[in-house]
């Protein structure tokens, strides 16, 4: 099957972001990426769009994953085993908010996702990989 040529660009375009991002750069982008697919998430339940609630909100599990299995311990083992925790709660409660159809889980976790891109940006240039 054929992509549509439009979604072809935006592909192409995603692709090479992601080819020139530095690593700080991909995890700012993992953290949007989650956030967005909660909102394709609630707006679906809205909709009463189970199929489309259901794959989003799979998404954004998959990359808060992602983001989970990515972290390095570096020099602050105890901060990297709570941003863990953090992450493994935001899976289950996204996982639970889809199977209870509960909107506000998703709140939740965008709230939660935020927070985490906040301290992300605010990381000294110096500092970012």
């Amino acid at each position: 099957m054929q992509l549509p040529l439009w979604r072809l660009t935006k592909k192409l375009g995603v692709q090479a972001k992601v080819e020139a991002a530095t690593p700080h750069e991909l995890v700012f982008m993992l953290l949007r990426g989650a956030s967005t697919k909660l909102g394709e998430a609630k707006v679906a339940l809205r909709k009463l769009d189970i199929a489309s609630k259901g794959e989003s909100a799979s998404k954004a599990i998959a990359i808060i994953d992602y983001l989970r299995a990515s972290l390095e311990p570096g020099a602050d083992r105890q901060f990297s085993e709570r941003l863990s925790d953090l992450y493994a709660y935001m899976g289950r409660r996204v996982l639970e908010a889809n199977a209870q159809n509960d909107e506000q889980g998703f709140v939740e976790v965008q709230s939660l996702l935020k927070e985490v891109e906040e301290g992300w940006s605010a990381i000294p240039m110096e500092y970012r990989g």
